[in-house]
């Protein structure tokens, strides 16, 4: 029976997924890629869950896609395949629950590129991130030539994105790239922490906060205002809004339901 290339556990609420391809150092070909968007369709459909975590087997998170494989294909099956992969990024960014990057080692191209498509990213202080394709007489083609300037800016994207330089995890801090270096052994401890910290969350605002981020990030600002003002208004019909305002001042815990 053929290994598991993305292992899924669940716990408390919270599911781990690991790429487990670590003698290939997790590198995406499309095996592995139609094994993810398995594992996301798993999470998507598991009300139980309130939040991910995703992580690497061995010493990589991701090194980037597989360039063995890549090597052999022609244009048109090279652009099927980075498309193939914008769409399991894209079910990754569009999961109803938030997710964490748990960078463990190396995140280059494809990689750094899963890495972006989650909520957001802490990493072990060992860590290498790059987007290294121009190196190689390519682009980045699952979506980091769009996210990445949106989260650290045009002119460190730029700066990135054509040396095609490997960044260590110090200086991705200093970039905004990642929110929090952790010694390689805390790292995934930390990553839970914060996955149950969001996992007590109502989930109704949890999933209404990343709404009105994502749609703020495409709007303007009176645009987005309103957005905001229509979210946070129809919360107020939700039973958990009602018993999280009720446990505030009845100084307890609150219950959420998902209701």
């Amino acid at each position: 029976m053929e290994k598991q290339r993305v292992l899924v556990e669940k716990a408390g609420g919270v599911a781990t997924l690991t790429m487990n391809r670590p003698e290939a150092l997790n590198a995406l070909d499309a095996a592995t890629l139609e094994e993810f968007l398995a594992a996301l369709s798993e999470i998507a459909a598991d009300r139980s869950l309130r939040a991910a975590i995703l992580t690497g087997a061995g010493k990589a998170f991701v090194a980037g896609a597989d360039i063995t494989a890549m090597s052999g294909m022609s244009a048109a099956e090279a652009r099927a395949f980075g498309q193939r992969g914008q769409a399991a990024f894209s079910a990754l960014e569009k999961l109803p629950i938030p997710i964490i990057a748990a960078v463990n080692g190396y995140a280059l191209g494809g990689g750094l590129e899963l890495a972006l498509a989650c909520d957001f990213i802490y990493a072990s202080q060992s860590a290498r991130l790059g987007l290294p394709e121009t190196t190689l007489g390519l682009i980045p083609g699952f979506g980091g030539t769009k996210r990445l300037a949106r989260l650290i800016g045009p002119n460190r994207a730029r700066e990135l994105m054509l040396t095609g330089k490997t960044i260590d995890a110090a200086t991705a801090l200093a970039w905004g790239l990642v929110n929090a270096l952790h010694d390689p052994a805390e790292l995934l401890p930390k990553a839970r922490e914060a996955a149950e910290r969001i996992a007590a969350a109502g989930p109704g605002a949890v999933a209404s906060a990343r709404e009105a981020l994502a749609f703020g990030l495409e709007s303007g600002i009176d645009e987005a205002l309103a957005h905001e003002a229509a979210l946070f208004g129809l919360l107020f019909s939700s039973k958990d809004a009602r018993e999280g305002m009720s446990a505030f001042v009845e100084k307890r815990k609150p219950v959420f339901t998902g209701d």
